[in-house]
């Protein structure tokens, strides 16, 4: 097994390991064990525990950020299309990377004001933020208020997302159309039974 092969081992290992157990309860010994190495090889790759755990999150969070980045790219699709797009793909993300969601929640939870989770759902609030605020200014709002609605909109469907992480039920494009529903439509002008607009 070549260096790389070997680092890319230890990271999955890993990944699985912190993903069931958390970080405090995950160890260096068991990444080796499981991984059928020493210790020292996860110590030459990685430094130790912190190491490999901060490359594990940082290329979670780079894959989460870069999906919902790209969901929101297209500056003249339709608000609400955006929104689809933004909901359905951070559950796309909790679908194919259950693992990755629950190392990036289980240890900084969305409700908190700090941790990991807590600033990557910032970076996509400020992205939103940004969307909100031409939209807001092209139909004669106050765009100051864009980032307080971002917020709100980001949470919600994180929030939903660390809670479809275990119920699954009903079918992701049911959450994101029920999420998109909430959010356009507000509580007064539900739609009775919602579907995506967008073709996924």
């Amino acid at each position: 097994m070549t260096g790389k092969e070997r680092r890319q081992q230890l990271l999955d290992v890993a990944r699985a390991l912190f993903a069931e157990k958390g970080f405090d309860s995950a160890s260096v010994e068991e990444i080796a064990h499981r991984a059928g190495v020493s210790k020292p090889v996860v110590y030459e790759h990685f430094g130790g525990k912190e190491g490999i755990y901060a490359v594990v999150v940082d290329r979670e969070m780079h894959a989460l950020l870069t999906g919902i980045t790209e969901a929101l790219s297209d500056d003249d699709a339709h608000p609400r299309l955006l929104l689809e797009r933004a909901a359905c793909s951070l559950l796309d993300y909790i679908e194919g990377s259950t693992d990755g969601f629950r190392i990036l929640v289980r240890d900084s939870p969305v409700a908190t004001a700090t941790g990991t989770f807590s600033s990557l759902l910032n970076d996509i609030a400020s992205q939103v933020e940004h969307i909100l605020g031409v939209q807001f200014s092209k139909r004669g709002y106050d765009s100051k208020l864009a980032a307080l609605y971002s917020q709100s909109l980001v949470g919600m469907v994180a929030l939903t997302g660390q809670w479809w992480l275990d119920a699954r039920k009903p079918k992701k494009h049911d959450v994101a159309a029920h999420l998109v529903n909430l959010a356009w439509n507000g509580l007064s002008h539900l739609e009775g039974k919602p579907v995506l607009r967008s073709k996924r």
